[in-house]
């Protein structure tokens, strides 16, 4: 008569980081202290990194940049060089590494050269 489940019991959740108390970090592509990411988004050495290292706004800025690649070449990211592709570019991207991004046929809606109209 007395049991009731637990779920019931006290109806209190412990909550692991508050909304307002974001794990900051010193991101190494925006330059400045930031919020984090909630978990690192690999499961590799790499996704330790970003974690560690990036902003969850560089983060948002990676994944809207990733698409152009992903689109330009048509990369597979359930094969293993898709994935490679997408780590190396992440890799630069993010600045752990020296190199060139790879070019994409991404061109900006109204963009035509910016100062160059003038004439």
């Amino acid at each position: 008569m007395g049991w009731r489940p637990a779920a019931r019991a006290g109806k209190k959740r412990v909550v692991m980081t508050a909304p307002n108390e974001a794990r900051l970090v010193k991101c190494r592509k925006l330059g400045k202290e930031l919020p984090g990411l909630a978990k690192p988004p690999y499961k590799n050495e790499l996704g330790k990194r970003i974690y560690d290292e990036v902003s969850k706004e560089a983060w948002d800025m990676w994944i809207k940049d990733s698409v152009k690649f992903i689109n330009t070449y048509r990369v597979d990211l359930t094969s293993a060089e898709g994935q490679k592709f997408m780590f190396d570019q992440a890799e630069v991207y993010f600045g752990f590494k020296d190199g060139k991004l790879a070019e994409t046929a991404f061109v900006a809606a109204g963009s035509s050269g910016g100062d160059d109209d003038e004439k």
